[in-house]
């Protein structure tokens, strides 16, 4: 990883946090992405501890599109390419018996963290990733997942947590599918659930007990940045090994609903 540069959203905890340590002690340069200032100054110092290169700090709010655009417009301004970006920051299931939310946008809050910041945070910056040699994508979703009903996208009625999450995660893989499709031969695009209910501030607060670590997790990611998985694209993995996700994943006239709904979402809500 020396000299790469790598962005993770949601890398002030869990899974993000360690993913950017080590990658930076592998000598990544690290563009370290949170909402919290003194929790990313935290990792930056994990990072220098280990070794790694100066990190880049960067906030953001990705419950809001507009905050999605100006963290693109950062990166920009600092790096010249981008040879890796894990799509990892999310929300989870939430409190058990929480009401629906929304995002400063007025869209379901899982969805537009989950998926359409992702999906507006990579096509942004699709530009410094085609400037890597080896540009690779990694969206951190989940083998929860939940098919997408269009009439009721945004959970308007009958809404949990549990759902609203796994239907996020759902679109995900849906969009990097799409994606990886798209750029074939020239940016490689994966997802992957990295490890089930990890010890994590996201599993805590979904009042579940633990199920594996996040270093198990960090371990599985890992593998498609830097292992044999990343030089091959459209795939979905079950921790370390390949796996298949929802039947509608597959099925092109759902994914092209869903292009459709996060298109029109994005124009709602962003300047053009």
């Amino acid at each position: 990883m020396n000299g790469e540069t790598v962005l993770i959203t949601g890398s002030t905890d869990g899974l993000g946090r360690h993913l950017a340590v080590r990658l930076g002690a592998a000598g990544a340069r690290v563009l370290v992405h949170g909402r919290d200032a003194r929790r990313a100054e935290l990792v930056r110092s994990q990072i220098l501890a280990a070794g790694g290169p100066e990190p880049l700090v960067l906030h953001a709010d990705l419950a809001e599109l507009s905050q999605v655009d100006r963290l693109a417009d950062d990166v920009a301004q600092h790096v010249d390419r981008l040879d890796v970006l894990v799509s990892n920051a999310g929300v989870g299931f939430g409190r058990p018996g929480a009401a629906r939310q929304l995002s400063a946008d007025g869209i379901e809050l899982r969805f537009a963290v989950n998926h359409l910041a992702g999906y507006r945070l990579t096509r942004l910056l699709l530009p410094l990733l085609r400037s890597s040699a080896t540009p690779r994508i990694v969206n951190v979703a989940s083998a929860g997942q939940h098919p997408i009903d269009f009439a009721d996208p945004m959970l308007e009625h009958h809404y949990d947590g549990v759902t609203a999450y796994r239907r996020s995660k759902l679109a995900q893989i849906m969009s990097g599918f799409d994606l990886a499709d798209e750029l074939r031969g020239e940016v490689v695009v994966n997802s992957l659930h990295p490890a089930s209910f990890m010890d994590t501030t996201m599993v805590h607060e979904a009042a579940v007990v633990p199920h594996s670590t996040v270093t198990q997790g960090c371990d599985a990611t890992l593998r498609l940045i830097t292992g044999p998985a990343a030089r091959s694209t459209g795939r979905y993995f079950n921790g370390e090994r390949e796996g298949r996700a929802d039947d509608q994943a597959y099925d092109p006239d759902a994914r092209r609903r869903l292009r459709q709904l996060s298109d029109e979402l994005i124009a709602a809500h962003t300047r053009p």
